[in-house]
């Protein structure tokens, strides 16, 4: 049957599996980056909380700039290409980062992965939403959400393992990034391009109708992107709930285990998450998840140093397990399969953009007060409570595409 590749599989198709491999591999890289990235750059290279941020802002909001562009190209012009190329400049970024001398040359490094991100992101999304059954798509994302998690799982023990071998120098630590990431770019030539059926001729309507503008993304589509990119207003990049962690007192091997943690308990909530919600509304399951945002961040605003705060960061975990896989899912249901690349091209982007205001007024809040994260914590999870009743509601204005 057209638009179901590998039905004979179900829902786990060839293309899902690679890509699913792929992300596995360049997550690997990018988490054995990423818990270190606080000690790069406010440690070795002596940089302040506040470059922090503006480098994961800058690197994010860099992606958004390409994501709506790259999405809606791919839908006429193929994604496998795009993705190909996403994976291979995120693999020169690696190299980039693990080269730096200088705070500058971290942000040139980070920009270049997340521009990699960016081309690659919506066309590897809407390719998986092509490539399964449409009532399999919160199955499909949340496979692949867990496959990607497991290599933060796997890339910060990776990390660890490359400081004990080199001696704890962090430097050439971070060359051992390029190799997962290479593999990942190199598995992109078993992917599959597919491409939805042509959509069936619209019925003859009056002169009058037919001169009305058309809208490939429908009313319902831009209420979910709406919400939740406000909600991303308040959802800073984890390199800071890190730095959070180092400053309740733990060492850096510590810091790395809080974040495995988190993404263990990411990755086995994933999949199930996005299951439930080929049955349940997802207005319902991203709402909870705001739940377990807002217990995190708050408890790690008030909390001091003891075993609670892996417990708060476990909690945190279950926030992109209830959510990532699931507004990806969400947006691709809402939408016709010929403008999947545009609908998550455009809010991704636009959820870029949320993340870069986020980074930038939570960096520069840092140490109002003296008091470090929990200024910011404490407003974020504040923020994402107040939006749990309104992400609910949505259920009700958003109806998926037929």
């Amino acid at each position: 049957m057209a638009g179901r590749t590998g039905d004979r599989r179900g829902w786990l198709t060839r293309n899902l599996v690679v890509l699913t491999l792929v992300s596995l591999f360049q997550d690997t890289a990018s988490e054995l980056l990423y818990p270190l990235l606080p000690v790069l750059v406010t440690g070795v290279l002596a940089a302040p909380p506040v470059v922090l941020g503006v480098i994961e802002g800058v690197a994010e909001g860099t992606a958004g700039l390409t994501r709506y562009v790259t999405g809606r190209w791919s839908d006429r012009a193929g994604r496998v290409r795009f993705i190909g190329a996403g994976y291979g400049l995120a693999a020169v970024g690696k190299v980039l980062v693990a080269a730096a001398g200088a705070w500058p040359m971290v942000l040139a490094g980070r920009t270049v992965d997340r521009l990699g991100k960016g081309v690659r992101s919506a066309p590897r999304d809407a390719l998986i939403a092509a490539s399964v059954p449409s009532e399999n798509l919160g199955r499909a994302f949340g496979f692949h959400r867990a496959g990607d998690t497991l290599g933060a799982v796997v890339g910060p023990l990776l990390g660890l393992l490359a400081l004990s071998v080199m001696g704890g120098n962090l430097h050439a630590a971070l060359w051992w990034a390029v190799v997962p990431a290479a593999l990942s770019a190199g598995l992109v030539v078993l992917v599959r391009e597919h491409r939805a059926p042509a959509p069936a001729p619209a019925p003859a309507r009056p002169a009058a109708a037919s001169a009305a503008p058309s809208h490939p993304l429908p009313a319902a589509y831009w209420w979910v992107v709406g919400v939740l990119v406000v909600v991303g207003l308040v959802n800073f990049s984890d390199t800071l709930l890190l730095l959070r962690v180092s400053e309740l007192g733990f060492g850096t091997t510590q810091v790395v285990l809080a974040y495995v943690l988190f993404n263990v308990v990411y990755a086995l909530g994933s999949y199930p998450a996005g299951a439930l919600t080929d049955r349940w509304p997802r207005a319902y399951v991203y709402a909870v998840g705001l739940l377990a945002f807002a217990v995190g961040y708050v408890g790690l605003a008030l909390v001091g140093k003891g075993p609670v705060v892996f417990v708060l960061l476990a909690v945190y975990g279950l926030f992109p397990a209830l959510t990532d896989g699931v507004g990806k899912a969400w947006i691709s249901s809402l939408v016709p399969a010929e403008h999947r690349g545009r609908a998550q091209g455009a809010f991704q982007a636009l959820s870029s953009g949320a993340v870069l205001v986020a980074g930038l007024w939570a960096g520069l809040l840092w140490d109002v007060g003296r008091g470090g994260g929990t200024v910011p914590l404490l407003v974020s999870g504040v923020g994402a409570l107040v939006a749990v009743p309104v992400l609910a509601a949505l259920r009700f204005r958003a109806r998926p595409h037929p």
